[in-house]
């Protein structure tokens, strides 16, 4: 590949609306077929232009400068709606404070902890399935991984209906912030239709519960070892703590993010393995050795390394956050183009992850190409399933924790097999998850 990094412009927009009907009728085929018109390629979201970042030396470069490569443009602007300026959608200057404080709620030692709701909740979520049903697997996925960031969130005495709400209505939000991403004019969001309407009401019902969960936490005043008691008890160097809107915006967001991205990677994980049956024999081989039917927890997870690599190379095919976007705080150059203050960049891991450039075959499923002492990428830059620089995911550790426990403890039991004439597809909203998959439970040991 070329050492000089090149700049060009995406064709085929109209007037108007410029790329926008290209990208709502295939956002992925649109956004993999950038890289080919140029590492910075010039798009435009109806009169507006974009700026894709299609090259890893750029993309690193736009997550490690923070200060100028700030978080904003239409994702952003759309999830500051539902979660204010929480971890993920707040701005450079909220960021440092923010992170330093929910920071040991992600320490490495508070990990066996989670890991023993993640474990509980594969039981919980395992207990009624049998031999021969058909599983709709986004949503029994999408069920493990909302009931883990329910209760690690939560763990003190929470009514269940709240809980069951406060899940409705975030599915509720982020199915309509999904929507309005494509949409650039805002005015149109205030309409009044059904789904704008259910997406406010949604909205209320999370605030109204959030904040009155809050209020029972700091009333009861005991510290129950979850996310929550940690937000409370968190102090700057001020000996402030976080008020009750900065609370609210955290809770939001690893709720929306734990539920978000878990889910759609065991997913797509189950449909890979289900066509590439070499790799699911290497599963079952490690699972049955480690665990021999029982559920993983996390003293097993040294030894499934055959597990972890097929997250891993699950994450690649299909990173759940797919598209992310940052808006440039001051004028700057990239790839010898001059870019005005308040330029939208937008960058897609899933482009990078399939890109011929950085990948052998990139296409194929191939969990051996992460063998320990192996870099897979042609560059280390070019693996980005949780971001990077000061901005990466702070709960990348937990969230592989959670998906290596919960693929190793059903596979140690089951097999899901698919069924014929299935047609599986991705469905890029706000999460990279299949639109739909079913799949045939067939059982391999008992519990």
């Amino acid at each position: 590949m070329s050492a000089t990094l090149t700049f060009g412009a995406a064709p085929g927009a109209v007037p108007l609306l410029g790329h926008i009907p290209a990208i709502g009728r295939s956002s992925l085929d649109f956004m993999a077929a950038l890289p080919a018109h140029g590492d910075l390629v010039r798009i435009r979201l109806g009169p507006w232009p974009a700026y894709v970042v299609c090259h890893p030396t750029l993309i690193h470069q736009v997550l490690v400068d923070d200060r100028l490569f700030d978080k904003g443009g239409p994702t952003y602007d759309k999830l500051r709606e539902v979660g204010g300026n929480g971890l993920v959608t707040c701005e450079h200057r909220y960021h440092r404070r923010q992170r330093r404080l929910v920071q040991p709620a992600f320490h490495r030692n508070r990990l066996p902890g989670y890991a023993e709701v993640m474990s509980g909740q594969v039981d919980a979520v395992t207990r009624s399935w049998s031999d021969g049903q058909v599983l709709d697997v986004v949503a029994v996925m999408n069920a493990f991984s909302t009931g883990v960031a329910t209760r690690t969130l939560f763990a003190g005495d929470v009514d269940p209906a709240v809980l069951a709400e406060i899940q409705q209505a975030t599915t509720e939000i982020f199915t309509g912030v999904a929507r309005r991403l494509i949409v650039p004019f805002a005015w149109l969001d205030r309409i009044p239709t059904p789904g704008n309407r259910r997406f406010l009401r949604a909205r209320r019902r999370l605030e109204h519960h959030t904040h009155q969960l809050i209020a029972d936490y700091r009333r009861a005043g005991v510290d129950h070892g979850d996310l929550m008691s940690m937000l409370l008890a968190a102090r700057d160097d001020d000996a402030h703590g976080l008020t009750d809107d900065e609370i609210h915006d955290q809770v939001l967001t690893f709720f929306s993010a734990g539920s978000e991205t878990v889910s759609p990677a065991l997913s797509w994980a189950w449909h890979l393995l289900a066509h590439h049956p070499e790799a699911e024999a290497r599963l079952h081989d490690e699972v049955d050795a480690v665990l021999a039917g029982r559920t993983a927890h996390y003293d097993d997870i040294p030894k499934l390394r055959t597990t972890a690599r097929i997250i891993t190379e699950t994450l690649r095919l299909y990173p759940p956050v797919w598209l992310l976007t940052r808006r440039t705080s001051a004028e700057t150059e990239l790839a010898g183009q001059r870019l005005p203050s308040g330029s939208v960049l937008v960058f897609s891991p899933y482009v990078l992850h399939h890109h011929p450039g950085f990948y052998p075959d990139p296409d194929r499923f191939d969990p051996g190409r992460w063998e320990d002492g192996t870099v897979c990428p042609r560059s280390e830059q070019a693996f980005t399933p949780f971001g990077g620089g000061a901005r990466k995911c702070i709960g990348d550790e937990f969230a592989k924790t959670e998906a290596t426990l919960a693929l190793a403890s059903m596979a140690a039991r089951w097999r899901l097999e698919p069924l014929p004439r299935e047609r599986v597809r991705p469905a890029p909203r706000l999460a990279l998850a299949p639109h739909a998959l079913r799949m045939r439970l067939r059982r391999r040991c008992g519990p």
